[in-house]
């Protein structure tokens, strides 16, 4: 009687460890990433190049998805290089989607100094659907130039 609860325990285990699996989250990073980079002199002939890259991953079960940034300064004479600074991480942001689904994601971003930021840093646009049905929603976020960002999505109709 033992073995047969051991047995019964260990399937009913296994069905749950089965049924978290089936429920896992599904994250996908944009296929659109960007790099900007500019340079700059510094007192005492010093060069200074500084690169910013994005990304975006995608939770594709719950709409919910996190722009990456990665940057690189470089400061360097005319004989050696003097300073390598690295800095990066994810933020969260919020749903596209109310509901859970099967979504797809892609994003793009202004590569700063850009005309087309004209109060910031610039902005990026998200575009998600929904691979199940016909439903896609597009959604841009730019910089109000005072500290907040403002952000938009809209159901896109069919003709």
């Amino acid at each position: 009687m033992n073995h047969v609860m051991k047995v019964g325990f260990g399937v009913a285990l296994s069905l749950m460890m089965l049924a978290s699996v089936a429920q896992a989250d599904d994250f996908k990073l944009s296929n659109n990433q960007r790099i900007s980079c500019s340079r700059g002199l510094s007192a005492g002939k010093l060069n200074t190049a500084t690169c910013k890259s994005y990304a975006y991953l995608f939770n594709a079960k719950t709409s919910e998805y996190f722009r990456c940034q990665v940057s690189l300064a470089l400061t360097r004479d005319n004989k050696e290089v003097i300073n390598v600074q690295a800095d990066g991480g994810c933020t969260r942001k919020a749903r596209i989607f109310d509901t859970d689904g099967n979504y797809s994601f892609d994003a793009t971003e202004t590569e700063p100094p850009n005309t087309n930021s004209f109060f910031g840093p610039g902005g990026y646009a998200i575009w998600a659907s929904d691979n199940t049905s016909q439903k896609i929603r597009g959604c841009i976020t730019i910089s109000s130039g005072l500290g907040s960002d403002i952000s938009k999505c809209l159901d896109m109709t069919f003709q």
